[in-house]
């Protein structure tokens, strides 16, 4: 099996910048929008489980991103208040949603650097799921794009995915990493397919996102920051 690397995949949300935080602030505003027109026995949890299950249910429909989050909330707000949910309230939503997509990015610590130290020995690929305006939207804000060799927003991340990106893009899966805050979508898949998974955790992650490491395989690594990342590159290959 070839062990040196030559292409690093790298996640854009909550991996080179902030994101899940913009979801949480908006779940918030939804909640309180709510909490006037819900049933009494209706508390804060089961109202973010009813949501959680609109999204996961429109996933297939929607895919990833602020779009499909906006018409989850909507759809939860219609069910739970039985359609009785004012038009000013879709109306709020709408709007709350439209702020996520206008939020200016920050970068994480370690990102740029990392990005731009690895982008003169290996390919560089960005993988990222999610809306296509949105997240070119953001990749453009972050000043990263230059550094990067390709990029891919695909609809979700499979050991089929990766091998194709890998193969395209560099020497294939087994000669690749991909650097990412989701076991469920950075790490577990692309050691399945043979490569190297690197989990560096954002502190906050979307529960549809969780997964269990893969402590098994030697080509399982975690990071506390990127900023560790070039070394581990170096070590491997």
């Amino acid at each position: 099996m070839a062990r040196n690397l030559t292409t690093i995949g790298f996640d854009a949300d909550d991996t080179l910048w902030h994101n899940e935080r913009f979801f949480r602030v908006t779940q918030e505003r939804f909640v309180q929008l709510l909490q006037d027109h819900i049933p009494q026995a209706m508390d804060q949890p089961s109202l973010e489980l009813h949501l959680l299950a609109a999204e996961r249910r429109n996933l297939g429909r929607y895919g990833y991103g602020v779009k499909g989050f906006i018409l989850s909330m909507i759809e939860t707000a219609i069910e739970v208040t039985q359609q009785q949910v004012p038009a000013s309230v879709i109306q709020e939503l709408i709007v709350a949603g439209q702020m996520m997509l206008s939020y200016p990015i920050e970068l994480l610590p370690h990102a740029r650097a990392a990005v731009e130290q690895l982008s003169h020995s290996h390919r560089v690929v960005l993988i990222t799921k999610g809306d296509l305006l949105d997240q070119e939207r953001k990749l453009a804000q972050s000043g990263l794009g230059d550094l990067f060799d390709a990029v891919e927003i695909v609809s979700e991340k499979t050991p089929e995915i990766y091998h194709e990106i890998f193969a395209r893009h560099g020497n294939g899966a087994e000669r690749a990493m991909m650097v990412g805050n989701s076991m469920r979508s950075d790490v577990v898949p692309v050691v399945t397919a043979g490569g190297w998974g690197t989990y560096v955790p954002h502190g906050q992650i979307w529960e549809l996102e969780h997964a269990e490491p893969p402590q098994d395989s030697l080509r399982y690594h975690a990071l506390d920051d990127l900023g560790h990342l070039p070394a581990l590159v170096s070590e491997i290959g």
